[in-house]
């Protein structure tokens, strides 16, 4: 009988708890730090010292020991590999952070998960990653984990009000969103699995949702891998040019960061997007994201009902209960477990004596996702299928899904 393994989402809840309690007992690692710079002398002073690459070693070490033992709870350990794959993300992350220190750069405010994204994009698009670099590209374990730390800044005060302003407004959303992207796939002639994945793919939060339904309705590998790669694709110009549409439109943080939240389909993305508008937008992007998370098992359980009674000839498994609770996101849960630990139960000096550290870990468990997601997606990808329809009725529903999205924003936190 082959072993059974732990889900990834509670493999990330226990590295992330784990961190925090180990930045709790005063082990508290310096990472690589790369000061603001503008001239080249100024960079070879910085790179001939010990310190940065002591620093980089820490860095290392941690993810290092953290895959090892997600990798554990797998059964599958590959430690040479892995560390030449480590080795090479980390090299591309710290050139990122490097290239975001650059004084002109730097006064723009741009954050080092876009220069992190775009390192990877280009090398993914114009070289190619050989095989052996690519056990260490565990992308979502990354977020998820980044995601729990980012419980530890958020208080939970925050997300009672946040978190259900977001239900309003995710609830809104989802069954519209996931009504017109629905009508979009029919009239583009795509098969009801097709049909079914990018509608919840748009309306609910991306790849989950995807692969949620996906496995509701046993629909198609190589169509669910399709659906997948527009979501990352189609999520990186949303990134990167909402916050600055934001900005433009003078938004305030509460719909700014609601208005991400709900539109773009990673969580990691949504992060990165809502730290270019700052904490407080990051804060409601994140609470909305999650709103719609939340959501996931409660859809799929539906689309379980739906495909099962709409296909009673081929014999689809009934969907009980445990299926919302299969489906539901565990790292919600993390996220939530770290806002009540620091919110109630921990003394405020303690507090205060970790978040700084958690929020610099946070920062690079970011900052490595994005390395990744660059290094994994390919815009080859987008309209090799069924000549592009797919992709066709997935922007479609996603214009249509920015346009609402906002609109019900302003509606719901419009005066938060």
């Amino acid at each position: 009988m082959p072993k059974k393994t732990l889900h990834e989402d509670w493999i990330a809840v226990i590295i992330a708890f784990l961190t925090i309690g180990l930045v709790l007992f005063g082990l508290k690692p310096v990472l690589p730090k790369i000061a603001v710079w503008n001239d080249a002398s100024f960079i070879t002073a910085q790179f001939a010292g010990v310190e940065i690459w002591k620093q980089t070693g820490i860095l290392f070490l941690w993810v290092l020991g953290s895959l090892l033992l997600a990798k554990s709870f797998t059964g599958k350990v590959e430690v040479t590999k892995l560390f030449l794959s480590l080795l090479f993300i980390i090299f591309v992350t710290l050139l990122a952070q490097f290239i975001a220190s650059y004084k002109t750069l730097k006064d723009f405010g741009i954050e080092v998960v876009l220069f992190s994204l775009i390192l990877g994009l280009l090398i993914s698009n114009l070289v190619g990653v050989p095989a052996i670099l690519k056990p260490a590209i565990q992308t979502e374990l990354y977020i998820k984990i980044g995601l729990v730390l980012l419980g530890a800044n958020v208080l939970f005060d925050d997300i009672i009000k946040a978190g259900g302003l977001g239900i309003l407004q995710s609830v809104a959303v989802v069954f519209t969103v996931w009504y017109f992207s629905f009508w979009v796939c029919r009239k583009l002639k795509l098969d009801d699995e097709f049909r079914m994945m990018i509608s919840s793919a748009v309306s609910i939060c991306g790849v989950s949702a995807a692969i949620a339904t996906a496995g509701a309705i046993e629909g198609d590998n190589k169509k669910l891998s399709h659906v997948i790669s527009l979501v990352l694709i189609v999520a990186i110009p949303m990134m990167l040019f909402m916050p600055y549409i934001a900005t433009w439109a003078h938004m305030p943080p509460a719909v700014a960061g609601a208005w991400l939240g709900g539109t773009i389909d990673t969580s990691g993305a949504v992060v990165a997007a809502g730290t270019m508008l700052g904490e407080e937008a990051l804060k409601y992007a994140t609470l909305v994201k999650f709103s719609q998370n939340v959501l996931l098992g409660l859809a799929a359980f539906f689309i379980s009902l739906y495909w099962s009674y709409s296909r009673k000839e081929a014999g689809y498994e009934k969907p009980t209960l445990r299926t919302i609770w299969e489906r539901f996101p565990k790292f919600v849960l993390g996220f939530i477990g770290a806002s009540l630990l620091f919110s109630f139960l921990l003394p405020a000096e303690s507090v205060a004596a970790a978040k700084g550290p958690l929020k610099e870990l946070q920062t690079y468990w970011f900052a490595i996702a994005f390395t990744c997601i660059g290094l994994e997606t390919k815009f080859t990808d987008i309209f090799k299928m069924e000549n592009g329809r797919p992709a066709m009725a997935f922007i479609i529903a996603q214009a249509f899904n920015i346009i609402f999205t906002l609109v019900i924003a302003y509606l719901v936190f419009g005066r938060s």
